[in-house]
């Protein structure tokens, strides 16, 4: 109900409804069918596929300062000097670099104390453009997302392998498969690079929320964990709402998630991307997302209140 929101719905075409705070789900359920007749880009395909938008400079301005706004476009600092886990989420393998490098330097001023990170993949086959990415930074031999995750691991916290390899190869599903690495040393955090199976192997591939699944049910996460999950700016507002019903919901652990803008890096090849059908795409993941946290919070309400 913010004015970059109702602004942004005006832009194309839409008035958003004027409704009862406790309605939340009502205008949810409306921002999710508005944005998916004018924001998704996609269309079921991956991101990298999305078709950009024809848009005039007026509604590319609009588009970006709506999305800088709603917190989408800049980095902000963690609100804790101290977690007891620190996640970094998978992605494309330029994001896999990217946000292994930034948590890097988030470690020089925020103090994981167990110490435990964790580099969360999947088992996604990379694309064309990932490897000839990857072939530019001088890795070869990289399959999949996690592999990718692995290769930030190694390159930024300077492991050279693995003290431990689990792993559960479903021939021919790799939406069933999964996999650990643990790396450790003296000094310093155990790291741990994770591929989850899928939620629903029937339909999908393992997906950001069964990773972090995955992880919360190795970790026995609890109530007085503090996690801080990494990921890139534009994706924070419907990651943190994942994480949220991941981590929070079920798990009862505090959670801050933070992103890295799109053009820092220790390494300049590795910015991203970015423009204004991407943000307006990921708007639309961010309404889906606390549409699906709002869910999960009422059916726990529910559940746990007397017949």
């Amino acid at each position: 109900m913010s004015p970059p929101m109702r602004d942004l719905v005006e832009l194309f075409g839409g008035t958003l409804p004027v409704t009862d705070p406790a309605r939340t789900a009502a205008l949810l359920a409306w921002l999710d069918e508005f944005s998916g007749s004018h924001w998704n880009f996609r269309k079921g395909a991956e991101r990298p596929d999305a078709q950009e938008p024809t848009l005039d400079a007026e509604q590319r301005t609009m588009v970006l300062n709506a999305a800088e706004a709603l917190g989408l476009v800049r980095a902000r600092s963690p609100r804790h000097d101290t977690y007891t886990h620190l996640i970094v989420l998978g992605g494309l393998a330029r994001a896999c670099l990217q946000r292994t490098s930034y948590a890097v330097a988030l470690l020089a001023n925020v103090l994981v104390a167990r110490p435990e990170v964790a580099a969360l993949g999947s088992g996604r086959p990379l694309t064309a453009a990932e490897h000839a990415l990857l072939r530019d930074q001088g890795v070869e031999a990289c399959q999949n997302e996690m592999d990718a995750m692995d290769v930030g691991v190694r390159r930024y916290l300077g492991f050279s392998g693995p003290v431990s390899v689990e792993t559960n190869e479903v021939p021919n599903d790799s939406a069933l498969s999964w996999s650990v690495r643990t790396y450790r040393r003296e000094s310093g955090p155990t790291v741990r690079v994770l591929s989850a199976p899928s939620g629903e192997p029937e339909q999908r591939r393992a997906n950001t929320a069964d990773t972090q699944r995955f992880w919360a049910e190795r970790v026995t996460l609890t109530p007085d964990d503090r996690v801080l999950v990494v990921t890139s700016a534009i994706y924070v507002p419907f990651q943190h709402a994942d994480a949220l019903r991941t981590l929070g919901v079920p798990f009862g652990a505090e959670v801050d998630t933070v992103g890295v803008e799109a053009g820092w890096s220790h390494e300049p090849s590795l910015h991203q991307p970015v423009s204004p059908g991407k943000y307006l795409q990921e708007i639309r993941s961010a309404i889906r997302s606390m549409r699906a946290l709002l869910a999960a919070v009422e059916a726990t309400t529910s559940a746990s209140t007397p017949a």
